[in-house]
């Protein structure tokens, strides 16, 4: 999504806006709700937080403290 490199699905972190409106990192990739794949490497993770795409993507504020959580988990930052 921010590299727009093209990789297998399994490669991809998809992350999910919920019906009821939270955002998760969805590892299983099952849970319901509006979805986008973003690459696992950090640089395209930052890219992602300093341009808001997932704002627009989801069309609502994602809050700061998804992108800190998530960045944790993934690079252990």
């Amino acid at each position: 999504m921010a590299c727009r490199e093209n990789k297998d699905k399994r490669e991809l972190l998809r992350i999910v806006r919920t019906p009821e409106g939270e955002v998760m990192a969805d590892e299983t990739g099952r849970l319901n709700g509006r979805g986008a794949y973003v690459c696992k490497k950090k640089e395209c993770f930052e890219k992602l937080r300093k341009t808001h795409i997932l704002d627009k993507t989801f069309d609502m504020h994602v809050p700061e403290e998804f992108y800190e959580k998530t960045s944790e988990e993934l690079f252990g930052d």
